[in-house]
């Protein structure tokens, strides 16, 4: 089973948007009442049985069951008798908002997430149609949703022939009304081979990615190009009384914009992600966790870049264009030579030219690492270079080192870079000297693709 999911600009009339806005408001609604409804029954289990708060107390009887998605659901129906604004509302939209709330208290545990939170009008946005019913439902650039009957779309690209709408999403951002549709078709696509040119990438913040060809894309600075504008605005936003209507006309002033960096940013990942694949049939890349980087000195130009975002881009569209894609280790890849798989040691970050003393090859330090990528990248594979078609490499070198044959071995790792500490100490004093290198980290720009 394959599924695609499509996204579309919605073109509502102002009925259809008075019913989207009333939709959103009762689902805020009853997702604040159930949220309400778990946490009293939580904290009256809080104290013991013979014991109660000194300050407060929250008095439920004990028979009474956890109020999960089955007993909330079921509530839900019978509360519509009393609250008439609860029927006006599909029922499946208001089933699913009790499902995404059973999701939040399960990825708690599951994935390490906080506790749910009340939504206000600014964090509560869309709302989904898990079934559309049966019959035509697309009909030129118009679809049949409940309770909003035909809605006009930009039709910005054509439904594939064999695939079923099956669910619809609805989503209010700052600069329209969006529609997500859930595609699903019955069939098996299989995973791309390893075959054709590998290139390997190493990505970085002097250089927003490097390639084993020698080719460096320069890292384009969308939020920065708009940080005075934004500054601007919310400097003008703590002025504004909350809840004035003032205050919201700027707020969606500030997410306009928030989303035209989105946008512009998730463009270029694309069409840079494009371009990669059009030279390329085996694409590897580090495994990193990019939250680990947003955390240190660099966090704003990392979260800037947006490299967990295109490495999941990248992925998308190797799968989609046939380009075998595959993750590699990430350590030691700065400090191995790929030409004669020497380990060169660790090199500052005002370094920016990989010279190995033992084979005299000079290259820039993010190609020398993407090479290096590369390298591993074939050797899990079990595929070889040749050494004349190749003018960057020997075949499997950046593999050979035992600081990367094992992950789990660290002590030949500490070994091996203590050494390389001691003799770049040694030839370099001041590398190691503290602070030597607090203000060096200019980043240099290269012209783009």
């Amino acid at each position: 089973m394959l599924t695609l999911t499509y996204e579309y600009k919605l073109a509502p009339t102002h009925e259809q948007v008075q019913k989207m806005e009333h939709t959103i408001k009762v689902c805020r609604k009853v997702w604040n009442f159930a949220l309400r409804e778990r946490k009293d029954w939580l904290n009256s289990r809080k104290c013991p049985v013979n014991a109660c708060s000194i300050t407060s107390e929250y008095i439920i009887r004990s028979d009474t069951p956890y109020p999960n998605y089955f007993e909330q659901a079921k509530s839900l129906t019978l509360a519509k008798k009393q609250y008439p604004e609860l029927a006006t509302v599909n029922a499946q939209v208001l089933q699913q908002v009790l499902r995404k709330l059973e999701t939040a208290f399960v990825d708690m545990k599951r994935k390490g997430m906080g506790f749910p939170r009340f939504k206000n009008r600014y964090r509560l946005r869309s709302f989904v149609y898990p079934q559309l019913g049966k019959g035509q439902l697309v009909k030129g650039n118009q679809i049949k949703l409940p309770q909003l009957g035909w809605i006009k779309y930009v039709k910005s690209r054509e439904i594939p022939d064999g695939f079923v709408v099956k669910q619809a999403r609805i989503v209010s951002k700052a600069t329209g009304y969006f529609m997500m549709l859930a595609l699903e078709c019955d069939v098996n696509v299989p995973l791309p081979v390893p075959s054709g040119h590998p290139v390997g990438i190493d990505l970085g913040l002097d250089q927003f990615l490097a390639t084993s060809d020698g080719k460096l894309v320069a890292r384009p600075k969308f939020f920065q190009t708009k940080h005075r504008q934004l500054k601007l605005l919310q400097r003008r936003l703590k002025n504004k009384k909350k809840g004035s209507n003032n205050r919201h006309k700027l707020n969606k002033k500030i997410a306009s914009l928030h989303q035209n960096i989105t946008d512009t940013r998730k463009d270029w990942q694309f069409k840079l992600a494009n371009h990669l694949c059009d030279q390329a049939g085996m694409i590897f890349v580090e495994d990193i966790d990019f939250r680990v980087w947003a955390k240190g000195m660099f966090s704003k130009h990392t979260l800037d870049a947006g490299f967990g975002q295109f490495i999941s881009i990248l992925q998308w569209v190797c799968w989609k264009r046939g380009v075998y894609f595959e993750k590699v280790n990430k350590d030691f890849t700065s400090q191995v030579c790929p030409q004669c798989d020497t380990h060169t040691g660790r090199k500052e970050l005002e370094e920016r030219v990989h010279h190995c003393r033992e084979c005299g090859y000079t290259t820039h330090r993010d190609v020398a690492a993407a090479q290096v990528i590369r390298n591993r990248g074939l050797s899990e594979e079990g595929r070889f270079l040749d050494i004349k078609e190749n003018a960057c490499g020997d075949g499997l070198t950046g593999t050979g080192n035992s600081l990367v044959k094992n992950r789990r071995d660290r002590k030949k790792g500490c070994e091996a870079r203590m050494k390389a500490c001691l003799v770049t100490s040694f030839e370099n004093p001041r590398a190691f000297w503290p602070g030597s290198t607090s203000n060096r980290y200019g980043l240099n720009i290269c012209p783009t693709l």
